[in-house]
């Protein structure tokens, strides 16, 4: 069975209402990255970094998976689908998508703030006294700026055996994600789907210069016609 690896970024959730975190003027949400999203920020002003996330996790509840979103899911129906996303969000889930990887961590769990094995499906405000069985303050399940990515060596073996690679929605600009592409077999095909491309075709790589919900259905029909 073809195995095909997707590659996801905040294009894709984009269209369906989810606001990026970081505005042009690199705040986000109108605060500094240093408030909110770092583990000193969190250890400054803890209220603060929940009440951030609280509302991006309202505000994910409010929308859908969009036509994107719901393609690669029913691309499962006929390959071996992986999809490796940098949203935190879980509209790949919630589209039926079944082997999600999410780089930067989930916005629809909690973790305790002393040991990242205890985590929490939370679909709640995290309030400050949620605390985890070891009597730790629970804390967004969030990669923070300083912190490792801990299921980056799982996508890299995902990338690695893939026969196909699909990106949608990211620049492929920020590391380390933008590094799983140099893991891929040489011989692999790349379907680059984004209105704004930071990358030029070739004869591995084909582009669309599309939005996702647009763009990854005419990637899957092309995909299809020749697999």
């Amino acid at each position: 069975m073809l195995n095909i690896c997707v590659l996801t970024g905040a294009g894709i959730s984009a269209e369906s209402g989810v606001k990026t975190f970081r505005d042009h003027d690199g705040l986000w949400e109108g605060h500094d990255v240093m408030q909110v999203a770092t583990p000193e920020g969190f250890k400054k002003n803890p209220e603060l970094v929940l009440d951030f996330y609280n509302q991006r996790r309202k505000q994910l509840k409010s929308v859908k998976p969009n036509a994107a979103h719901l393609a690669l899911a029913q691309l499962e129906q006929k390959y071996l689908v992986n999809i490796i996303t940098q949203n935190v969000d879980d509209l790949h889930e919630r589209a039926g998508s079944k082997s999600v990887t999410h780089l930067h961590g989930e916005l629809m769990k909690a973790k305790s703030s002393i040991d990242d094995s205890l985590i929490y499906n939370w679909s709640e405000d995290i309030k400050i006294g949620n605390t985890c069985e070891k009597n730790s303050q629970l804390r967004p399940h969030v990669v923070w700026f300083g912190e490792a990515v801990p299921m980056f060596e799982h996508a890299i073996a995902q990338v690695e055996v893939a026969d196909i690679i699909m990106v949608v929605g990211t620049s492929m600009q920020v590391y380390p994600a933008a590094s799983l592409i140099d893991f891929k077999k040489a011989e692999t095909p790349i379907y680059f789907i984004d209105p704004q491309p930071q990358i030029k075709a070739n004869n591995k790589t084909k582009i669309y210069a599309e939005k996702a919900s647009t763009g990854v259905p005419q990637a899957i029909k092309d995909i299809t016609k020749h697999n």
